[in-house]
């Protein structure tokens, strides 16, 4: 098989793109990805997660990128975390190693 330039494959690319425009082609390998619902947490998951990386309030919230006052929030129940927030959490407590090079001694 000959190999294609840069300019024939972009287009060839563009060819495939007019045509899929026209209905004339498929768009070709599509791939479904299933995203799971975010999951609520609660303040005293939040507390046991930070806990289990042995880390203080201050530091924890230096790895999220949060104030500590949100931190604060979060543990004691006057604020909830929402959305990447939840998501980043919970990331965390499956795979709590993600953290190590964000949280590494200053």
């Amino acid at each position: 098989m000959k190999k294609q330039s840069v300019a024939e494959s972009i287009l060839k690319g563009l060819g495939e793109a007019v045509q899929y425009e026209a209905g004339k082609k498929s768009a070709g390998r599509t791939v479904t990805i299933k995203i799971a619902p975010l999951p609520k947490i609660s303040r005293q998951k939040i507390k046991k997660i930070r806990e289990n990386l042995h880390l203080s309030q201050r530091r924890f919230a230096d790895v999220l990128g949060v104030s500590i006052k949100t931190v604060e929030a979060w543990e004691s129940g006057r604020n909830k975390p929402a959305g990447s927030s939840i998501r980043l959490l919970q990331i965390i407590e499956r795979q709590p190693k993600v953290v190590g090079e964000f949280a590494a001694a200053k």
